[in-house]
C-alpha cells in the first residue's frame, strides 16, 4: 500500500503555482512520490505520517540549474582565489587534470548533500572532466549522487579543444570528437530516463566556445535531437570570452551561439553576464534557459547579469551556485539572496521582490530543465520534493509581517526538512544518511591530495 504522508498546520504553504497561492495554517498530502492534495483544512485525511508544520515555512523544493560538482574539492586555493576567469581556470586545469572516479563519486556525494541542506531537491551538473587515466567520472558522479538522494540532471560535458589548438585546456582534459560523442551515446542509452518523475537524466554539454570545436557544438546537437535530451553549455560569461570569440571566430558569444544553431527552446545557458540588447532579445526569441549564478560571476569578478531584462525578453531564468571552485558554497537559499540584492544593485529596490526570487529558485528552474508539469510548484499530481525552513531560528527574530520575505530578507542558511521523491532527506536540520558526515573526512583527504603543488 502507497505511504501517506500529511504536512499539516505550516505557518505558510508556499505552493508557486500559477496563481501564486499562499495558504496560511495550509496541509500537503503525499502519497508515494508525488502530491495528491493541496489546502486549508486536513480535517479527515488520513496519513501513516503526520508532519506538524507550527512556526515553520513550507515550499517546493529548489532546482540548482548549473554546477560543477567536482570543484567541491578545489575551494579556496591559493592562486585562484583572486583570479577572474581566464586565469583561473588556467591554473586550476591543472590539478583539476588530477581527479578519477574515487574523487568523482566523493565530491559527488558531499557536495549534493550541501545541496539538499540548503533546499535544492534537483540538481544539475556539468561535468565536461574528463582527464587521461581518470576512470568512468560521470558514472561515479551519478552514484555519488545516489548516495544523497537528490534528483539529478547530470550533463555529459565535453572538451576538445586544447592550448594547440588554440584553446584554454591543456591537453590532458581534452578528448577527441570521436571519443566524446560515442561516450555522450553510451550515458544517454544507460542512464537516461524520460518517464514522469524520474530522478534521472542526461543532457549534453559542450563546455564553452573556448573549450570545443564548432563541428562538436553542431553534432551534439544531432545527438540530442537523435535521444530527445536538452544541451547546455556556458555562454557570455566574461569581456575575456567575448575577446576570444571576436578574435577566433569574428563573431559576439551569442552571435556565434546563433550561427552554430544553439539558440533554441531546448538549450540553456550559464552565465549570460556580457550580453548587448540585441543578444537578449535574440535570447528572448528563442526562449532559451538561462542558469543565473550571482555569487560566482561575483566572485570573479565577471559582471552583474542583466536577469530582470532577460525575463522580460522571454527567457526562461533559474538559479544556481555553480561551482565550489568559483562560489565556494554550494547554498540555493544564499543565491536566492543574492539574486534579489544584485539586480536591485543595477536597476534599483524595486527590481526585483523576494517572492520573484524564489520563483526563479523553483518554477524558474524547473522551467529551464523542462520539467515545469512536474517540479517546482506544490500541486496534485507533482513531484513530491518539499522542503522546510524553521521560522523560530534566531536568524528570523523580528520578521513576524512576512515570513515568506524572510527567507530572502533574512539569514536563511539551512533548510528544517527536505524530502526528495517522496523519501526524506533531511530533518531536523540534519541529514538522514549518516554515511555523508563520515565521507567528509575522505573528502577532504582527496582534497589535500589534488591541491598540492
Amino acid at each position: 500500500m502507497t505511504r501517506r504522508t500529511l504536512f499539516r498546520d505550516f505557518d505558510v504553504v508556499v505552493t508557486m503555482d500559477a496563481a501564486g497561492r499562499e495558504i496560511p495554517g495550509g496541509f500537503v498530502l503525499v502519497e508515494g512520490n508525488h502530491v495528491v492534495r493541496v489546502g486549508e483544512d486536513p480535517d479527515g485525511i488520513r496519513a501513516d505520517e503526520v508532519v506538524e508544520g507550527k512556526g515553520k515555512v513550507l515550499l517546493p523544493g529548489f532546482v540548482n540549474t548549473h554546477h560543477h560538482l567536482y570543484q567541491s574539492l578545489f575551494r579556496c586555493v591559493p592562486g585562484a582565489a583572486n583570479a577572474e576567469l581566464f586565469d583561473w581556470l588556467v591554473f586550476l586545469y591543472k590539478r583539476w587534470g588530477r581527479i578519477d572516479e574515487d574523487a568523482a563519486r566523493v565530491s559527488s556525494a558531499v557536495a549534493t548533500s550541501e545541496l539538499l541542506l540548503s533546499g535544492a531537491t534537483t540538481t544539475s551538473d556539468h561535468c565536461y572532466l574528463f582527464p587521461r587515466g581518470g576512470g568512468a567520472i560521470l558514472d561515479a558522479d551519478i552514484e555519488g549522487a545516489r548516495i544523497s538522494g537528490i534528483r539529478f540532471h547530470p550533463c555529459r560535458g565535453s572538451m576538445s579543444l586544447s592550448e594547440k589548438d588554440g584553446g584554454l585546456p591543456p591537453d590532458l582534459v581534452v578528448q577527441s570528437e570521436t571519443e566524446i560523442l560515442a561516450d555522450c551515446r553510451r550515458v544517454i542509452e544507460q542512464y537516461h530516463d524520460s518517464a514522469p518523475l524520474s530522478m534521472l537524466r542526461i543532457a549534453l554539454a559542450p563546455c564553452s566556445p573556448f573549450s570545443v570545436t564548432a563541428s562538436l557544438m553542431r553534432e551534439s546537437i544531432d545527438l540530442a535531437e537523435e535521444y530527445g535530451v536538452l544541451l547546455h553549455t556556458h555562454l557570455a560569461e566574461t569581456r575575456d570570452e567575448e575577446a576570444y570569440c571576436m578574435e577566433r571566430f569574428g563573431r559576439r558569444p551569442v552571435d556565434l551561439m546563433e550561427d552554430l544553431g544553439w539558440l533554441r527552446d531546448d538549450v540553456w545557458f550559464a552565465h549570460l553576464v556580457v550580453l548587448s540588447d540585441a543578444d537578449i532579445a535574440k535570447l528572448g526569441q528563442a526562449r532559451v534557459g538561462m542558469a543565473h549564478c550571482p555569487s560566482s560571476n561575483m566572485a570573479l569578478g565577471s559582471g552583474i547579469a542583466r536577469v530582470s531584462d532577460m525575463l522580460e525578453s522571454g527567457v526562461r531564468v533559474g538559479l544556481a551556485v555553480d561551482g565550489s571552485a568559483s562560489n565556494d558554497t554550494s547554498n540555493m537559499i544564499r543565491e536566492v539572496r543574492q539574486t534579489l540584492l544584485l539586480q536591485r544593485v543595477r536597476y534599483g529596490a524595486s527590481a526585483l521582490s523576494a517572492r520573484q526570487a524564489l520563483r526563479m529558485a523553483t518554477m524558474g528552474g524547473a522551467s529551464v530543465l523542462r520539467r515545469d508539469d512536474e517540479l517546482g510548484s506544490l500541486e496534485p499530481g507533482k513531484a513530491a520534493d518539499l522542503i522546510a525552513f524553521d521560522m523560530s531560528d534566531i536568524a528570523f527574530a523580528g520578521a513576524v509581517a512576512d515570513p515568506v520575505a524572510a527567507l530572502v530578507h533574512c539569514a536563511a542558511d539551512r533548510v528544517s526538512l527536505s524530502m526528495v521523491n517522496g523519501e526524506w532527506r533531511v530533518r531536523d536540520g540534519h541529514l538522514v544518511c549518516e554515511d555523508i558526515e563520515d565521507l567528509v573526512a575522505e573528502h577532504n583527504g582527496i582534497a589535500r591530495r589534488l591541491v598540492a603543488p
